[in-house]
């Protein structure tokens, strides 16, 4: 109770109560205008979040992200484009409700979804993150380095199609971890003798680049569109009790969400296919999957919206990144020697639960906003493309400059934004780089730790975590392979007997 009693006076704090107000709001807004989503408005404000006590810097963080995905979903019902790129699912669903004069109800269903995952997700964060805390004590340095491993095993993984590409760019984003003086070994590590490179890449250099700059040259070299606001009728909270008649879908949505905002590198994409098929394959009208299903947008919306949350119980109780945005947050409780682990769960435990409840009050608080400014907010969807970009080019560039005050980053930050851009036409993911960068570091200190008790690679896998850590790792690679190769034998298959029918028809 004492605990209790002390994370409700943090949160009632008025900068602390500010920071939920504006990053829930501005979350939604920018979720609402299709091109920008929450990682490039986290990574614009990050610089600022530094000169913020923790709690308030990272409130307003959570805010963005968990909120982004509720007015994601008003550009995805209304006009076919996904305000942020995880609400693409709800186009296939929300666009031909609204082509059926049923917008209202499309919008209050994806508002109703993404309010019942993100509550779902806040009390499994409430009731894992501190079970799993109390496992982490016996994560030493290997098994946090195995863990870290796994992370980037999954990362991979889950680029299907793109395995070599996301590998390379993740053993690039490793590769970036490593430049810069070492304080460990007292050695200039690819410097190449300049004095821009001695301090090292920042990650917060790299994020703005990747995803802030590369989006603005995207939008300031494509055509200047305006798309026109669409008409909204009444019965915006029509679909809100509806979402509780379909219990079947929204649970198991939201748990897929949790397991894979758990699970690193995964995140919303994974979890949204799953739940929407898992809906599909149960549905008894699984023929109006893609055609304005309200089942296939509750399915999706409480898939995505359940991640955030779940995403925060490998950051906070072992100091893992799951994606991202969780990296960047890190960088927010290192910069305030805050280290997320066991013993933040000992040392702070009203801060911890002070950042669960703003997970829950966040949700709250983007329903109520939504529900009384959806249709102002449809004017948003008319912000042309050129004037977007040239917004987040001038803020990129100020947010990274602010950093250490260098010239250098900002012509770093231009070179990852051309690289970033390359990335987006190339069709490649951007993610792979940044977990590379943090999971690298992460990895190389855990290893250089490690090899002071370690006789041979057999004693990396000693342990009973790590072992476990280790055989998930070679059960993850095996299933890969064995889905490959199935996936390889069937379209053989179906190759042969298509020629074979060509041949008789032929004949």
């Amino acid at each position: 109770m004492d605990t209790l009693l002390a994370s409700l006076e943090i949160l009632a704090r008025w900068d602390v109560i500010l920071a939920l107000l504006s990053g829930a709001v501005g979350g939604v807004i920018i979720g609402a205008i299709p091109g920008v989503g929450p990682a490039i408005a986290i990574a614009i404000l990050l610089p600022a979040t530094y000169a913020m006590e923790p709690i308030v810097g990272l409130t307003l963080l959570l805010g963005i992200y968990g909120s982004a995905m509720f007015g994601g979903a008003i550009p995805a019902i209304l006009i076919n484009t996904p305000g942020t790129p995880v609400n693409a699912l709800t186009t296939y669903d929300g666009y031909p409700m609204t082509r059926r004069g049923e917008a209202p109800r499309a919008l209050s269903l994806a508002y109703g979804a993404s309010f019942a995952g993100g509550i779902f997700s806040v009390v499994c964060l409430i009731l894992l993150a501190p079970a799993l805390a109390a496992i982490a004590p016996n994560f030493g340095s290997r098994e946090i380095f195995m863990a870290a491993l796994l992370g980037m095993v999954l990362v991979v993984i889950a680029h299907r199609g793109q395995h070599m590409a996301a590998g390379a760019l993740m053993c690039f984003g490793v590769f970036l971890a490593t430049v810069g003086f070492h304080a460990g070994t007292l050695t200039k590590r690819y410097t190449f003798d300049t004095q821009m490179l001695s301090s090292g890449i920042d990650l917060i250099v790299v994020v703005l680049g990747l995803f802030a700059l590369s989006q603005a040259f995207y939008l300031l070299s494509g055509k200047d569109e305006r798309t026109a606001s669409p008409k909204l009728g009444k019965g915006l909270f029509s679909g809100l009790r509806e979402v509780m008649k379909y219990p079947r879908v929204v649970l198991p949505s939201a748990s897929f969400g949790v397991i894979m905002g758990i699970i690193p590198g995964v995140g919303e994409f994974l979890a949204q296919f799953f739940s929407y098929t898992l809906a599909q394959k149960t549905s008894k009208k699984p023929e109006l999957f893609g055609k304005g299903s309200p089942e296939g947008l509750i399915a999706s919306e409480s898939a995505n919206n359940a991640v955030p949350a779940a995403a925060m119980i490998p950051l906070l109780a072992l100091g893992i990144p799951g994606e991202a945005l969780t990296a960047m947050m890190l960088s927010v409780f290192y910069v305030h020697n805050v280290i997320p682990g066991p013993r933040l769960f000992q040392s702070q435990p009203e801060f911890v639960l002070a950042l669960y409840l703003a997970l829950g009050l966040l949700n709250i608080i983007a329903l109520a906003f939504l529900l009384g400014a959806t249709r102002p907010l449809l004017k948003v969807v008319e912000i042309p493309n050129r004037f977007l970009g040239v917004g987040i080019l001038i803020l990129s560039f100020v947010g990274v400059y602010s950093l250490r005050n260098s010239i250098t980053d900002c012509g770093l930050a231009a070179a990852f934004g051309m690289l970033g851009l390359m990335l987006r036409r190339l069709h490649l993911p951007i993610v792979p780089v940044i977990l590379g960068m943090v999971l690298g570091g992460i990895m190389e200190d855990k290893l250089r730790t490690s090899l002071i008790r370690v006789q041979s690679p057999i004693d990396f896998i000693s342990r009973p975590i790590a072992a476990t850590i280790f055989a998930i790792i070679v059960i993850a690679i095996a299933g890969h392979f064995f889905s490959l190769y199935r996936a390889r034998r069937s379209a053989r298959t179906a190759a042969a007997s298509s020629s074979s029918t060509s041949e008789q028809t032929s004949a």
